[in-house]
């Protein structure tokens, strides 16, 4: 009889610490599928934008002195009718919110002119943004800094994942997208 206890123990043993390592894989996936999940949406956002860089100017729209691989400044002229890039939606810095663990989108003309910042993403843990220059065919990149040429920029979202007992600790999820700036001076003299 002691021995039928100790085998169903040894048995009922193995069978939670099984249990145990499913639930934490199990709960690792799901936190790494959300961050999946958000960070696609969050570049979709991003791309649709920031392809549109340029829009009814003559430049690739991307303010240079406020641009880094940290932050993304950009103009365009979405309306197309007053031959300007003053109304809302038309001067747009994307970068990341420390504080909130955010990609943040400021717009500089909302609101009257007094701007509006709104949270395109959270629970991301950096953005990082590359920029290749495009000079007749020779591409170049991906640079820390946009340029004149700049024609085709890098979006990179890292996500720190949560520890998860029983799992590797300090897991990350990068996701990276590329956004061809159709404006830009290199793309329109592909067409």
């Amino acid at each position: 009889m002691i021995i039928s206890v100790a085998l169903s123990v040894i048995i009922l043993g193995a069978g939670i610490a099984a249990f145990s390592t499913a639930l934490s894989m199990r709960s690792r996936q799901a936190s790494k599928t959300d961050a999946i999940t958000s960070t696609q949406a969050a570049l979709n956002v991003l791309t649709r934008e920031i392809g549109n860089s340029g829009f009814g100017l003559t430049t690739n729209g991307i303010v240079l002195a406020d641009s880094t691989n940290k932050k993304l400044r950009f103009r365009s002229n979405v309306y197309n009718d007053d031959g300007q890039a003053a109304s809302s939606g038309e001067d747009v810095m994307f970068y990341f919110d420390t504080t909130s663990g955010s990609v943040v989108r400021f717009d500089r003309n909302a609101n009257g002119g007094a701007g509006l910042t709104a949270g395109v993403v959270n629970r991301i843990s950096d953005v990082e943004f590359g920029y290749y220059d495009f000079v007749g065919n020779i591409r170049t990149g991906p640079n820390p800094a946009p340029t004149a040429d700049t024609g085709r920029v890098e979006i990179t979202l890292t996500v720190f994942l949560p520890d998860v007992v029983g799992q590797p600790p300090n897991q990350t999820v990068k996701v990276k997208s590329d956004v061809t700036l159709r404006n830009s001076p290199y793309m329109r003299g592909q067409y």
